[in-house]
């Protein structure tokens, strides 16, 4: 029931975020010396346990305008995400923190009205971190939600959507994969199953310069690699590497997630990103219960999730 894939995806997505707040960029060698195997505060932000990043609040703030709006509108999620950065709304504890480079370029633009939102995204190369895909899960619940299977039009929502922030192709591409990834999930299939379903699809909306920084995903088989084969940087490719990767050689929710923080690096972001794919997959009663009451401000969570619902069982 997708009721409740709402709920566990997203409680799964900002479990990973907070697990992996404390230990943003520290290495994968100091990681294994010291791992992360609790829901911890202080570390990188100072903050405390169970604090989620802009990971959480940017895609609660994408839920909830599209719930609000019964629709996708790339304005009014732009003016959220100033909310959130301006107003400390969609946080866990009041403060906002963790604001990346290229999104808060895009940002900038938006509120200085230079353009609409979807033309505000960074378009250079150098602008391909994860920061669109870390929130793009709520429109894959919007177009399976839709019943919307058209390949083009699939592409024009994920490209409309990550282009608030993120312009380039790259970025553009590993949303479309990871919405499409989810939606397989959200129709019960095997997690080989799903990922066997994207490796077919068409890609030829995207350059063949660009489908070919995805072959490691879609020619090759991205779980058979070893772990010093995978990348837990920021940079967009990697991230959605790593986010199959751990997934698709998951057992449980709580020991990938794990597993996930300990790669080191980017590590809210990928173990956020792999929460989601985790908590839809495994369900939210999968997961340790303490961490779900250690998050700040799961009120809100569990708020948005059911304004969401209710939204949709209207129809």
């Amino acid at each position: 029931m997708l009721n409740n894939k709402i709920k566990d995806g997203i409680v799964g997505l900002a479990i990973g975020d907070a697990l992996g707040v404390p230990a943003e960029f520290k290495t994968r060698e100091e990681l294994k010396q010291n791992p992360i195997t609790e829901m911890i505060g202080d570390g990188t932000y100072n903050v405390p346990e169970g604090t989620w990043s802009d990971d959480t609040s940017m895609a609660l703030a994408t839920l909830d305008s599209i719930a609000s709006n019964k629709d996708i509108d790339t304005d009014d999620m732009a003016d959220r995400f100033l909310k959130w950065f301006r107003e400390n709304e969609y946080t866990g504890t009041g403060n906002t923190f963790d604001i990346g480079r290229t999104t808060l370029q895009a940002l900038a633009k938006y509120e200085c009205k230079i353009a609409k939102a979807e033309e505000c995204g960074e378009k250079s190369e150098y602008s391909n971190g994860n920061g669109s895909l870390m929130r793009i899960l709520p429109i894959a619940y919007y177009i399976f939600d839709k019943k919307i299977t058209d390949d083009s039009e699939i592409y024009n929502i994920v490209k409309k959507v990550s282009s608030i922030t993120h312009a380039h192709e790259l970025s553009i591409m590993a949303c479309y994969i990871y919405v499409r990834f989810v939606i397989e999930l959200l129709n019960k299939k095997d997690k080989i199953e799903a990922y066997n379903s994207i490796k077919k699809l068409n890609y030829n909306m995207f350059q063949n310069k660009t489908i070919e920084q995805y072959d490691r995903i879609l020619k090759n088989y991205i779980y058979e690699l070893k772990e010093d084969n995978i990348s837990s940087s920021g940079y967009v490719v990697s991230t959605l590497e790593a986010s199959l990767w751990l997934f698709l050689n998951s057992n449980d929710y709580n020991e990938t997630i794990l597993k996930a923080v300990n790669l080191g690096d980017d590590t809210d972001t990928v173990a956020a990103c792999t929460g989601g794919l985790l908590g839809i997959y495994y369900g939210i009663d999968n997961i340790r219960e303490e961490w779900i009451y250690t998050l700040k401000n799961i009120n809100l969570i569990y708020e948005l999730c059911d304004k969401y619902n209710k939204v949709r069982n209207e129809k």
